[in-house]
């Protein structure tokens, strides 16, 4: 019996592999697809470079063993397109003192800017949010309580937020699908702490473009003039 129960699971753990192998072929096949519909080029390789393009984004510097893969990359509407999938490490001890390794991944989009971008995050507000805000650690509130709801924002210049988030940029990300929004020098990354389906590339990189392009004319002007 224990011989019978030892290879049932030896034959589990092979149909898993298997599935798994399965699925990030296909998946692998859907992107490559969507990249050449979008005139985008498609590598499959690791990149472990990613990280040290974008130092100013903290998700990619989470963990270790840091790479991205399917990464497709090119033009987005007259702007620099990144977008990958990403692969991380954390380690923790059982109760038993054993090493275990933990695997996370996620998508993101990197959408380039032609203007020095100041620090800027936005991301859809959670139940914690709401606990730190009890005790005095909120983040920028806006004149739309629909949005102050559901979007927490935090930014070192609050005037640049406040700029840059105006009354239609709200509700362009009220309207479109919820993502992570950094920006940061001459980039913008939106992300999830999941893989993207395919359309989600396709959303996230509407919305970054869309949030540049709906900044004000003053606004590019005065960061154009190094103001």
């Amino acid at each position: 019996m224990e011989i019978l129960a030892f290879v049932g699971f030896v034959a589990f753990i092979v149909v898993v592999i298997v599935l798994g192998i399965l699925q990030a072929g296909k998946r692998r096949k859907e992107l490559m697809g969507w990249a050449m519909s979008k005139n985008l080029r498609f590598d499959r390789a690791k990149d472990r470079g990613v990280e040290n393009r974008f130092p100013e984004f903290k998700c990619l510097r989470q963990g270790s063993n840091r790479y991205a893969e399917n990464v497709m990359s090119g033009d987005w509407k007259g702007r620099s397109f990144l977008g990958f999938d990403f692969h991380y490490e954390t380690h923790s001890t059982d109760s038993k003192g054993r090493r275990q390794t933990h695997h996370h991944h996620f998508s993101a989009v990197v959408i380039g800017c032609e203007i020095p971008l100041k620090p800027l995050f936005i991301r859809p507000e959670g139940f914690f949010d709401k606990i730190t805000e009890f005790f005095g650690l909120d983040d920028i509130d806006f004149e739309s309580a629909e949005f102050s709801r559901k979007f927490y924002v935090k930014a070192e210049d609050r005037r640049w937020a406040f700029d840059v988030i105006h009354p239609r940029a709200m509700q362009m990300l009220l309207d479109m699908p919820r993502f992570t929004i950094q920006m940061h020098g001459s980039h913008v990354i939106a992300y999830r702490g999941a893989r993207f389906n395919v359309r989600d590339f396709e959303s996230a990189a509407q919305v970054a473009t869309d949030l540049l392009d709906q900044m004000p004319d003053y606004l590019v002007k005065q960061l154009r003039d190094g103001g």
